[in-house]
């Protein structure tokens, strides 16, 4: 924080220009609260999971705890690994497939639930939003979705 008065006040100019590229000095967080923001954040996302599959009648209340608990669940990462690192890793040309379809279906489950309060779309939003959640968590084990793929094949004689 005193280095951050010192650049705005403009008293150590040498200090300003290490100042933005040196992330850790403005929200420097030690790696044990990193672990515990993402042992919060991820038990936060499970129990909104798990509450989603108590009102699963309703798919509407499903569609909202489920997908907020989907979201906290993965930017729990965010803790261990950190904002850009996450982005960066989510946008590799690995995944960035696999992200855009997840954030697509994310989006359509909601604009199911609250816009349209549809439940039978609302439904396929989110068995949608589990498949791609799938795939996209698959994309994190090496060779994964290529095994899933030849599994696809021989069984079903189609390729994902």
């Amino acid at each position: 924080m005193w280095r951050l008065s010192e650049s705005i006040l403009g008293e150590n100019e040498e200090q300003q220009d290490n100042l933005f590229s040196d992330q850790e000095a403005l929200c420097s967080v030690s790696p044990l609260q990193r672990v515990y923001g993402f042992a919060a954040c991820l038990l936060a996302g499970f129990i909104c999971m798990f509450l989603s599959m108590i009102v699963f009648i309703k798919p509407i209340k499903f569609a909202l705890l489920f997908t907020f608990g989907n979201m906290l669940a993965i930017g729990s990462t965010t803790f261990l690994i950190g904002p850009m690192q996450q982005l960066s890793m989510m946008m590799d040309p690995v995944r960035a497939y696999a992200t855009s379809m997840y954030v697509g279906c994310v989006v359509l489950a909601l604009i199911c639930a609250l816009w349209i309060h549809s439940k039978i779309l609302t439904l396929l939003a989110i068995i949608c939003e589990i498949c791609v959640l799938v795939w996209y968590s698959l994309s994190y084990i090496p060779f994964a979705r290529r095994m899933v793929s030849n599994v696809t094949i021989r069984l079903f004689d189609t390729e994902i």
